[in-house]
This record gives C-alpha cells, sequence and structure tokens, in this order.
C-alpha cells in the first residue's frame, strides 16, 4: 500500500490485513470495517416502550484468486482471528467456478474532498441522552394536544454515528466518518369505524437542520386528520398527483428498473433502452453523491470508487444505467460509484423539480387524485406495471374536496415516465430517493 494518511485503528487494520491476505495467495483483496454507534427511544403515551444504546464493530471481506471470489465477515477484530479468516477464505475460493467478471475496480485517481460533503455534526456525539428521550416526549404530547387524536402509535428519536474505513490490494485506503438523526411520530384519529392514521418523520445528518417537536408533531396531526371520514368512488381514470413521499417510492421503483444488476439479470423492462426515449421532457433523474449534508452523500462507494454527479434520465432519455463493478463488466460499461456492499445502491437519486407550486398542480386539476399513501407490494420491474393499494384526496374543480379510501391505484411506469404533465418545485432531500409533487396525467383509480 503506497497511499499515505492520517490513518485510524480502523485503517489500520484494514490495511495490514490486506498485506496478509496478499502474503497468503490471494490475487486481489479487499476489507472493509464499519464502526457504529446508536441511541434510540420509541415513547409512547408519554412512557418509554424501547430504548437501544448500543456500539458495534463489523468487518466483512473478499479475497479474490484466480477470478474465483470467497467472502467473510467478523465482528472479532483481533488480528489472529481475522488471519485464521483470510487464510480459511483464500482456501475456500478454490472451491468456487470462475467469473471473468470477479475482481476489485482500479485505484481511481480523482481526488476525493471528504470535508467538503460536511457529512458528520459533532454536536450528535454531545447531545445527552436525556435529551434525545424529552425530544421524542416532547413531539408526542404536543400532538396529543389536539383533541381530535385519539390514538399514539409512538414518537421516536434516533442519533447513529459510523465510521467506515475501506482498503484493497489495489491501492485504496481511506476512511470517512457520518452522523445521522432522525425524529418522528405516528398518530391515529376518529373512532372505531373511521380511523385515519399519519405519520411524520424528518432525518438529517445535522442535529441543528432537524425538524422541530413542533413542525414534526403539526404535520403529523394535519397529515391524520385530513383523512378522517372518506369516501368511496367509482372506479375511474383519472389525473393522479403524487406528493412528494409518493415521488420518492415512484422513484426508488424506477432505480430498481435501472439497477445494473436488474438490466444483465434481464428482469427490467428498460433492457437495452440506454440512449432511447422512455419519458418525456419533463423527465430529468440525476444521482449525486456529492451534494453536501445530504443523506445519500458519501464519498466514495463501498468498493471505493469516488461518487460523482450521474445524469440517469435528460429529458426523457435514458443516459446511464447505475452499476458497482461487477454489473458494469457484465453489462461493458463502467462503474458509476454505485455499490453497496455486494449490491447496487441510491446516492441521492433524484427528480429534476420544475416550476410550479404544489397549489398550482392542484388548482389545474378539474377533477383527480391527490395521492398521499399507498400500501402492499404491486410492483413488476419486469414489465413495469404498478398496482397498489391507496389513500388520498379527491379533487374536484381545482380544490380539495375530501378524503377517498378502500381504493387501488394501477398503471405503468414506462407510461407514467412519459404521462408526467407539471414537476413541483418542492423538491426536498428527506432520504436517498427524492422529488417533488408531480401531476401524471392519467391512471386508473379503482373503487366500488
Amino acid at each position: 500500500m503506497n497511499e499515505k494518511k492520517e490513518s485510524s485503528v480502523l485503517s489500520e487494520i484494514a490495511n495490514n490485513l490486506v498485506a496478509f491476505g496478499r502474503m497468503q495467495g490471494a490475487d486481489e483483496i479487499e476489507v472493509a470495517i464499519i464502526e457504529s454507534s446508536e441511541f434510540n427511544v420509541d415513547v409512547r403515551f408519554g412512557e418509554i416502550e424501547n430504548l437501544v444504546e448500543a456500539g458495534s464493530r463489523a468487518l466483512s471481506f473478499r479475497v479474490i484468486k484466480d477470478k474465483k471470489t470467497a467472502i467473510a465477515t467478523s465482528s472479532d477484530l483481533t488480528m489472529e482471528t481475522l488471519q485464521t479468516l483470510v487464510k480459511n477464505a483464500v482456501k475456500r475460493s478454490t472451491l468456487g467456478n470462475p467469473d471473468e467478471c470477479a475482481g476489485l475496480p482500479a485505484l481511481y485517481k480523482t481526488k476525493i474532498d471528504i470535508a467538503s460533503l460536511k457529512l458528520f455534526d459533532p454536536e450528535i456525539s454531545k447531545l445527552e441522552s436525556e435529551k434525545k428521550i424529552l425530544l421524542a416526549k416532547e413531539t408526542e404530547k404536543i400532538a396529543l394536544d389536539e383533541k381530535k387524536i385519539t390514538n399514539s402509535h409512538g414518537a421516536s428519536f434516533e442519533t447513529i454515528k459510523i465510521k467506515i474505513a475501506l482498503a484493497n490490494s489495489n491501492g485504496f485506503l481511506k476512511e470517512y466518518d457520518e452522523t445521522y438523526c432522525t425524529l418522528g411520530i405516528g398518530l391515529q384519529a376518529g373512532d372505531t369505524d373511521n380511523k385515519a392514521e399519519g405519520f411524520w418523520s424528518c432525518s438529517k445528518r445535522f442535529l441543528k437542520e432537524l425538524e422541530s417537536p413542533e413542525i414534526i408533531a403539526r404535520k403529523a396531526v394535519e397529515r391524520t386528520l385530513r383523512q378522517l371520514n372518506p369516501r368511496k368512488i367509482k372506479t375511474q381514470n383519472v389525473p393522479v398527483i403524487f406528493e412528494p413521499m409518493m415521488t420518492s417510492w415512484l422513484l426508488a421503483f424506477l432505480f430498481s428498473c435501472i439497477s445494473g444488476i436488474s438490466i444483465y439479470q434481464k428482469t427490467s423492462f428498460l433492457v437495452d433502452k440506454l440512449g432511447e426515449k422512455i419519458g418525456n421532457k419533463n423527465v430529468t433523474v440525476y444521482d449525486d453523491g456529492l451534494i453536501p449534508r445530504k443523506i445519500g452523500s458519501r464519498p466514495f462507494d463501498s468498493e471505493g470508487v469516488p461518487v460523482s454527479k450521474n445524469t440517469v434520465i435528460e429529458r426523457g432519455i435514458l443516459k446511464n444505467y447505475l452499476c458497482n463493478t461487477y454489473a458494469a463488466r457484465k453489462l461493458k460499461l463502467k462503474s458509476t460509484g454505485n455499490a453497496d456492499a455486494n449490491s447496487v445502491g441510491p446516492n441521492n437519486f433524484y427528480l429534476q423539480p420544475g416550476k410550479t407550486s404544489p397549489e398550482e398542480i392542484i388548482a389545474s386539476t378539474k377533477r383527480g387524485l391527490l395521492l398521499t399513501r399507498t400500501i402492499g407490494h404491486g410492483l413488476n420491474p419486469v414489465t413495469g406495471d404498478i398496482s397498489r393499494g391507496a389513500f388520498g384526496l379527491w379533487i374536484e374543480d381545482g380544490k380539495i374536496a375530501y378524503p377517498v379510501s378502500e381504493i387501488t391505484i394501477s398503471g405503468n411506469l414506462g407510461v407514467i415516465l412519459n404521462e408526467i404533465e407539471l414537476v413541483g418545485n418542492d423538491l426536498e432531500f428527506r432520504s436517498s430517493f427524492s422529488g417533488p409533487t408531480i401531476k401524471i396525467k392519467e391512471l386508473t383509480v379503482a373503487g366500488k
């Protein structure tokens, strides 16, 4: 290993184990260590129902010999244990079948500026346990002050601090620290025959950016009460407006369809569609791991490939599949910095916002559905078909008229991407999948 840096104990362990693996005959070896500390409290009606404060260390590695791969993990980081695991893994690799696409990525020359991503907040480590518990209790108390709220599913507060160290035999050796905090609550309103549920949560890397208990509680109450006294509607084809949270799950489905793994396994309706039009001009999607302070940001993926801003769809044209090194080799492409353990995962995967406000989008709809929540599965990446149980608010003459329930929305992702009429200006990065309000020209809403 020839890269010089200030290394922690974890980096030294990883680096030493890489050197040992090469001595044992591995052609290539990669070692990842994750050290984490977490705090989680769940509160219901002012009482603590669950309280967890824990720390852990986990090491995983893969050795490759003659294009044959063996993988092992350990929570015991003593060098004697790890060296035994490596020796056994090198021997075990001979039992497998060779795979020409197996192997580590080459060492990238890209300079990685970890500090500029602002992934770590020292204030989260300083926050006392009593204060964390109080935040959850305060959130629930504010929500329960609303007399129409009849039950609480509980409020929770969570903090996570993580250190990730990665080394491999191609000369990669780096580490970074990151933090998260999450505050949320679930509520119920209505009587026995008329119950409505809602929730709200917020996750941020920095404590000072987290929404306050007042905001979390108010939004949860509002989202719960608006579903009271729902009506049933007849089956019909109408415009459907997706709230940002709904756009996010639609994007998560899209991600599963453009993942390099789905493409080479031919389990996606977007196989062989690179360079083709798969949506209209309103659809531009990026995967960007370099946005400071965001949940999906990171300096490099789980293979040490530097992340970047990748254009996935540009004005409806499919530009990239998102790949780890293995998927990229299978597809004769380049890794996009989306390796996530042994799979492919998002960084900040989002739909580019438009210029129309959510209020204007609703006002533009004479008759249709504002989709607020879905349940069930009903997503088929092979065909792009969608069928999910749903809840929402009915729109008449450009205004919210009443809530609806016991409905199912049906459509096809390929059709939806071509029928996005309006894109909202309300993009917020609340998770690794983020999107603004969008209006779909028409979907089937099945009711009575």
